[in-house]
């Protein structure tokens, strides 16, 4: 099996070389970019099998970068990894069709996990992201007939 070749955008450079040097050991790190719109230039000419992605960017910020990904053909399974732990981000993201949602500050734990995770068609999200106030009443609350 090859070395997946992994694609990553974040807008800031420590964060970027960071994950690569972390990810280097186990995959092929194609290109490390630092917002959006440079992602969607990489991802066409490098065809990454995964793309990680921060939510906050400029020019494009994570969550549109991954829909227009989608709209422009990119095979690449998507990751976001990002700071925001609120359920309704990660809800934002999964529904662009994302296969999984990294915490920065679990990424030690998590990303390699879940690239392979995404890699085998499997879903990955950080055990920090918590449900909003709103969901978790929601959950609570007993089901009425609308």
């Amino acid at each position: 099996m090859h070395s997946a070749r992994i694609l990553l955008a974040d807008d800031h450079k420590e964060i970027r070389d960071k994950v690569r040097r972390y990810l280097e050991a186990e995959f092929n790190v194609l290109d490390a970019v630092g917002d959006g719109r440079a992602l969607l230039d990489a991802d066409a000419r490098l065809k990454p099998d995964v793309c990680l992605l921060d939510i906050s960017m400029p020019l494009l910020n994570g969550i549109e970068a991954a829909i227009k990904l989608k709209e422009n053909g990119s095979k690449a399974k998507v990751i976001f990894l990002t700071v925001h732990e609120d359920m309704d981000f990660a809800q934002a993201a999964l529904n662009t069709g994302a296969s999984g949602y990294v915490i920065k500050r679990q990424m030690a734990s998590d990303l390699r996990r879940a690239v392979k995770e995404a890699l085998a068609g499997r879903i990955f999200i950080s055990s920090s992201v918590v449900p909003s106030p709103a969901v978790a009443e929601d959950e609570e609350a007993p089901q009425s007939a609308h």
